[in-house]
């Protein structure tokens, strides 16, 4: 099991105002090479657990292991490795990369900051990551502005792939994106995760993302999930009334252009009439 979380509480203390309990005793596991989806409505608490399990956000209870060992209880240089291992992609793609610096150096800097690799092989990598992301040479002396939205979710992907993580956590990775530059991006998270054997959390509130790239999904709604088990299953026969709002709640174009089709166009009145 690479990641196993167990009963996970967020509770936030707003100064002068009630606590705030983001996530409420969620439980779930991930396997090494499993991409995981996670589905509700905004505020549902998806962020929220996404931070906790990345380490931005300390738990308020619970437990959270990574191989088998307690996160809140490793020691600095377990959790500065933890940190590089887990990695996120966030759903602003041009915000999360710094404006000032051009693709080249976020790369590079990543690598020699973390010592991923000797100093005379941080150019040669570089080149290895571009490629993993199906991105040309050209966008290397581009800054973020400079480049598509899809290129910087991308450049984004090729960041935290520099740090050869075990589990990749996209949070809403897309949704900002247009349809076609979604498949792209979409195609481009099968295709990692097989090559690399990579785990996936992927938070989305759009149904049709998870259905298309996870092994088992869980709904989540008021801080707790209310619905897990295998997407297909889940997303084709829900059990839950709020999982079923939410399906309901997807527009069916085929249906609407059906329904417009069959529907008699007026007849006009003439000035006659």
């Amino acid at each position: 099991m690479l990641l196993n979380i167990q009963n996970l509480h967020v509770t936030y203390h707003p100064p002068g105002q009630k606590p705030v309990e983001a996530v409420r005793g969620v439980s779930f596991a991930v396997d090494a090479g499993e991409s995981f989806g996670i589905v509700g409505e905004s505020g549902c608490g998806k962020s929220s657990l996404a931070k906790t399990v990345i380490g931005l956000q300390p738990p308020s209870a619970g437990s959270l292991c990574f191989e088998g060992q307690e996160i809140s209880r490793m020691a600095p240089d377990a959790f500065k490795r933890y940190r590089r291992t887990v990695q996120m992609v966030f759903q602003d793609a041009v915000g999360s990369l710094n404006p000032r610096m051009t693709v080249r150096h976020t790369l590079e800097e990543v690598l020699r900051v973390h010592r991923m690799v000797p100093v005379a092989k941080i150019t040669e990598r570089v080149g290895e990551l571009l490629d993993l992301v199906g991105l040309p040479e050209t966008v290397l002396d581009a800054y973020p502005r400079e480049i598509s939205g899809g290129q910087c979710q991308r450049v984004s992907f090729a960041r935290c792939l520099a740090l050869e993580p075990q589990l990749i956590i996209a949070d809403e990775p897309v949704s900002a994106l247009d349809v076609s530059v979604q498949a792209r991006i979409l195609n481009l998270v099968r295709t990692l995760q097989k090559e690399l054997n990579l785990a996936v959390i992927l938070i989305s509130h759009d149904l049709a993302v998870v259905r298309n790239i996870c092994d088992r999904v869980a709904v989540m709604h008021a801080g707790v999930f209310v619905e897990s088990g295998p997407a297909a299953k889940v997303l084709d026969a829900p059990q839950h009334a709020y999982t079923r709002e939410l399906l309901a709640a997807v527009p069916d174009i085929g249906r609407a252009l059906k329904v417009r089709a069959q529907t008699p166009v007026p007849t006009l009145l003439t000035p006659n009439s």
